[in-house]
């Protein structure tokens, strides 16, 4: 193996731990990684990445499908799902690869194997010990199966069985409308299956503003997808080809017959077999509890991204790998504010957030100003035949900041990034309002939005 004793050992090199280790590179440590499975982690070889690439297969479909609409003709337009999830399956292999040579190019030791820390300082992978004045935990989570309604692979799926999948659903259940519920659900939706998602909570997409997850459930209704919200799924009997889900709706119990499920019921943190509760880590429901700057009650001892709480997202793990492996290398640094990192969702239409919603806003005590814009009133989002949509800004009436922006529609997942700077520069309403926006842009609605916000609204 050669060098056994290093400055940081990252432990998982999904998103947060090769990100870490590469800025800890840049930084002049010497620094080794330990994957147990592949490089990239679950986003790149089994979550962020692929599903983007299938998603972006159905779109074109659904495109191909409106040509006429575009003075278009296309006829007779069919799939293929094995080339469909074959073209997503080497796109991460081809970014998994990317990332072996990313970690190659800053000279970073690379372990395949399960680690465990024995102590504080040291990592013990493939019956070697390393020693490391500092270590972090980047070993994320997966999906989460409740009695009765585990995957098996061939009729109840996860996520990574929906990546590869044994073959196309006619009629499809998934149960969750998260971010990865939803996802799927559009997905195999746009493709033709019969799809219907089940949320226990009031509605779906329940981490986005209330306003945004109504205009989001007419649209996924319009496109022939069942919502049963405040509805549970109990049990699940599987039979041949078939799974009958007993469903808890409306205060009754309803049976449904469907050829897959998808389950979308969240996530629970890879903590077993490090050794944590020896070291008297705290654990907290599956994820490690660690301060602001991510570190445990253990000195020199660091956990970051999933494996350390929501928001469960890529670019917040990314973030945090940067902020530890420069606070380990003596820089200052700012702890990573929740509130301030996006969340995006890939269905369609796609949804984007950052900040507080509009009923956060006033829980918390704010005075609020809240602005609105629809796609219909952009000359861009018409011209694109992408007009079902909205952009919505809220404000603090007393101070000007923008406390959160909400929007659905196409391509707001690239969007959001303004409001994100923005928010990042303690923006005011003036400073966005004294922008000027670029013609014809969908970034237009942004600045009207805004506007609107302050009875200034010009195209509504």
């Amino acid at each position: 193996m050669g060098a056994k004793s290093f400055d940081l050992i990252v432990i998982g090199a999904g998103p947060g731990g090769y990100v870490a280790a590469i800025r800890g590179a840049q930084l002049g440590l010497n620094v080794a990684v330990v994957e147990r499975e592949h490089l990239g982690g679950i986003c790149l070889n089994w979550g962020c990445i692929p599903t983007k690439a299938l998603l972006r297969s159905s779109e074109i479909f659904h495109l191909m499908e409106r040509a006429g609409e575009f003075g278009l003709k296309a006829d007779a337009i069919s799939y293929d799902i094995k080339a469909v999830v074959k073209r997503s399956r080497g796109i991460a292999a081809q970014l998994s690869a990317g990332v072996k040579h990313l970690l190659k190019k800053n000279k970073i030791t690379v372990i395949m194997g399960e680690a465990t820390i024995p102590a504080a300082g040291k990592v013990a992978v493939n019956g070697d010990t390393l020693t490391a004045k500092n270590i972090i935990i980047a070993t994320g989570a997966r999906a989460r199966e409740l009695p009765g309604l585990e995957a098996d692979g061939d009729l109840v799926w996860t996520y990574k069985h929906a990546l590869d999948p044994v073959r196309m659903p006619k009629k499809l259940l998934v149960i969750g409308s998260g971010a990865i519920g939803i996802e799927f659900a559009s997905f195999y939706n746009t493709l033709g299956a019969d799809t219907t998602v089940v949320e226990v909570m009031d509605r779906v997409l329940p981490v986005e503003d209330a306003e945004i997850s109504k205009f989001a459930k007419k649209q996924f209704v319009k496109q022939g997808m069942k919502i049963m919200e405040k509805s549970m799924v109990k049990k699940l009997d599987r039979g041949k080809g078939k799974v009958v889900a007993h469903i808890e709706t409306g205060g009754k119990t309803i049976t449904e017959t469907f050829d897959t499920v998808i389950s979308a019921v969240g996530i629970v943190g890879n903590v077993e077999g490090l050794g944590l509760e020896a070291l008297g880590i705290e654990i907290d429901r599956t994820h490690i509890v660690t301060d602001a700057y991510c570190a445990t009650k253990i000195p020199g001892i660091y956990a970051i991204g999933d494996i350390a709480g929501a928001p469960w997202l890529a670019h917040k793990a990314s973030h945090e790998g940067v902020m530890v492996a420069e606070k380990i290398a003596g820089k200052k640094v700012h702890a990573v504010k929740p509130e301030s990192i996006a969340g995006c969702t890939y269905c369609h239409p796609q949804v984007a957030s950052v900040g507080y919603t509009e009923a956060k806003a006033k829980e918390l005590g704010y005075d609020i100003k809240v602005g609105r814009f629809p796609f219909m009133g952009n000359g861009k989002a018409i011209a694109l035949g992408e007009a079902e949509g909205m952009v919505k800004t809220v404000f603090d009436a007393k101070t000007g900041e923008l406390l959160g922006a909400h929007m659905i529609g196409a391509e707001v997942t690239e969007l959001i990034q303004g409001f994100i700077v923005g928010r990042q520069l303690e923006t005011t309403e003036e400073d966005l309002m004294q922008t000027v926006y670029p013609h014809p842009t969908l970034s237009e609605m942004m600045h009207e939005s805004v506007l609107d916000a302050y009875g200034r609204v010009i195209h509504m």
